[in-house]
């Protein structure tokens, strides 16, 4: 590859191998700075017998190819590459003392290169344009802010960080809680942090074949260093089950430690035996205090913190932080994220105000940081666990006959953008199953509801979610028809054999041969007797079962 971008910009074959063998053959950029000082400074050693040479081709390719602006080096005599790339300089292509020649419009585009390049400094790594909640990860396990659960004097990965002993490990937790974060503190905080190596997956990029590249180089650098490598693959929920299968044999002979982060719960998107082989911790959302330290810790970090990303000091009030840390719900990439916009603010506002140059500073005010933000952050995920864990909680409310919490979880769903027919979907069903019989409106209540959040959607159909979830939850209730639809069923899988077949005289006979089988023969017509009741109705082998447990007069609670 480097040879043909070589080859492409105009360099012969033997120099190019010449530059890509004294750079190392994997930066074109270095060959191509290694060929022009050495151009400069090592004369063409066949210049004596050719006295007249003619003028080396102009390179147009080059500076289209680099993009880059640079100047040449103060120390052409250096045969070593330089931190910065020289200038081109080109050949007039016509006699300047011919009056009578018209220069070009090429000529005229290529003496605009002549110009001297601002200088790039190469091998630096300018981190401003890196996300505030990037640049603040900490750095160690005791710069970890929040989640002492798992960090404690006693827990174990403390146990793990002063053996050097760490094992393969699954953070479960909600985004922005410090998943990526601790792992990569663990590796630092290791008491011979020279024994391991950490590489970074993600799921959503990569696949098997990167899988096996990095424990293919782990297993390398076991052999060649002793070195363990740490395999860090974030979102790892996002692996079907084969690609989690490429974990375990690797796991399993430690050819890597193997730390994977998930959002989703680890039960129903892992598979059994990489949580075998893992220990699952489980993080949980950060407390607001946790938050505004966080971000205090931004603003007074002068290196990589807040005065990075906006170029001056930045002042942030304290009801911004109080705010910011009471509304992005435990989540710290929010809550830095959103500081480092307030911040964009208010500098853009100083620069408006023209005040930057007599040494002013930026303040963030509780204004900033609600435009930042826009609207309270709230952790749900319609597909994910916590859509489930608010339905539920919707329904153990309704049933514990809680209309004040069942409002509140219904807020929740509707806030984090539920959609208001599977609510109503749910009402339907909690009306049967826990009303029932107790109170058979309720049904009717509920499947109008549906149709009225057809007709309306969102946002007008909120007031009436909240009528039919107020109404279930202060009915009356009843299991009973809930309880004797499953014992039915049981019943009907469980049977010994073939489930028996309807009796005679309960079958329909519409026709003569089937009423002279005695299909129908002895059947009572209750409406013409009302008073019998020696007619059975179940199979022989279940006549006096009761499945249906429901009074003579009717209970509230059954």
């Amino acid at each position: 590859m480097e040879m043909e971008q070589l080859l492409s910009m105009g360099f012969s074959s033997e120099l190019a191998a010449q530059a890509l063998a004294a750079t190392g053959g994997k930066s074109t950029l270095k060959a191509t700075e290694w060929i022009l000082s050495h151009k400069s400074s090592n004369p063409n050693p066949n210049q004596n017998q050719n006295p007249n040479p003619s003028p080396p081709p102009f390179q147009p390719k080059l500076d289209r190819f680099f993009h880059l602006h640079t100047k040449l080096s103060t120390s052409p005599s250096s045969p070593e590459p330089t931190a910065t790339a020289p200038s081109i300089h080109t050949v007039p292509e016509h006699d300047p003392d011919d009056d009578s020649t018209t220069p070009s419009p090429l000529h005229n585009k290529r003496q605009k290169l002549q110009h001297p390049k601002p200088t790039i400094q190469l091998g630096k790594t300018d981190r401003t344009h890196e996300p505030l909640s990037e640049r603040m990860r900490p750095r160690t396990v005791f710069e970890v802010v929040g989640q002492e659960h798992i960090l404690g004097n006693n827990s174990l990965l403390h146990s793990a960080i002063d053996r050097n002993r760490i094992p393969s490990i699954i953070f479960w937790g909600p985004p922005g809680t410090g998943k990526t974060s601790i792992a990569k503190s663990i590796v630092n905080s290791a008491q011979d942090r020279s024994m391991y190596r950490f590489v970074s997956l993600s799921a959503v990029t990569c696949g098997v074949k990167d899988v096996r590249d990095a424990v293919e180089e782990a297993r390398k650098m076991r052999v060649k260093n002793n070195k363990r490598t740490v395999l860090f693959v974030d979102e790892v929920h996002r692996f079907n089950k084969s690609q989690q299968d490429s974990f375990l044999p690797v796991i399993e002979d430690g050819s890597i430690v193997f730390m994977g982060a998930t959002t989703e719960n680890p039960s129903f998107h892992l598979i059994t035996p990489l949580l075998s082989r893992c220990r699952v911790l489980t993080l949980n959302p950060l407390k607001p205090h946790h938050i505004e330290t966080l971000l205090k810790r931004s603003v007074n970090d002068n290196e990589k913190g807040l005065s990075q990303s906006v170029g001056m000091r930045v002042d942030v009030k304290d009801d911004a932080i109080q705010f910011l840390s009471m509304n992005c719900d435990g989540d710290a990439r929010v809550a830095l994220n959103a500081l480092e916009i307030s911040a964009t603010t208010a500098a853009a506002r100083v620069a408006d105000n023209q005040l930057e140059q007599n040494g002013s500073f930026a303040v963030v005010t509780v204004d900033d940081v609600k435009e930042a933000l826009q609207c309270k952050h709230l952790a749900y995920d319609k597909a994910g666990e916590e859509h489930y864990n608010l339905i539920s909680a919707l329904h153990k409310s309704m049933r514990g006959s809680d209309a004040d919490a069942a409002i509140y979880w219904l807020a929740r769903m509707l806030e984090g953008g539920e959609e208001p027919l599977y609510i109503a979907r749910r009402l339907i069903r909690f009306a049967s199953e826990d009303v029932g019989l107790a109170d058979p409106l309720a049904l009717n209540q509920a499947v109008a509801c549906y149709q009225a959040c057809h007709f309306l959607g969102i946002p007008e159909c909120n007031v009436i979610l909240a009528q039919c979830a107020a109404y279930l939850a202060l009915a009356p209730k009843s299991i009973s028809v809930y309880r004797a639809i499953g014992s039915a069923q049981k019943v009907v899988r469980e049977s010994v054999g073939q489930n028996e077949g309807v009796p005679l005289h309960l079958r329909n006979a519409p026709t003569k041969l089937m009423r002279e089988l005695g299909y129908g023969k002895d059947y009572i017509y209750p409406p013409d007797n009302p008073s019998s009741s020696t007619q059975s109705y179940l199979p022989p082998s279940l006549l006096g079962y009761k499945f249906l447990d429901w009074p003579d007069q009717n209970s509230t609670q059954q």
